[in-house]
């Protein structure tokens, strides 16, 4: 798989970012992607994607707790 760079699709990057981010929250990362997506990936990307994955998070850890203690 090739980086995109800064060519690729506005779409393709926040995918993108949407995968590092997905990856970096389960913690685990090859160095030499990790090198790939700091210079294809951009921060604002990351950053937006980040806040909307933990709140997400978040929520479903709501729901679940919710469902447990009222059932």
């Amino acid at each position: 798989m090739s980086a995109e760079g800064e060519s690729g699709t506005p779409v393709s990057n926040f995918l993108r970012s949407f995968k590092v981010v997905a990856w970096s929250f389960i913690g685990i990362r090859k160095r030499s992607e990790f090198h790939t997506d700091a210079t294809s990936v951009k921060p604002v990307h990351v950053i937006v994607v980040g806040i909307v994955l933990a709140l997400l998070f978040v929520l479903g850890l709501i729901a679940v707790i919710n469902l447990v203690v009222l059932a």
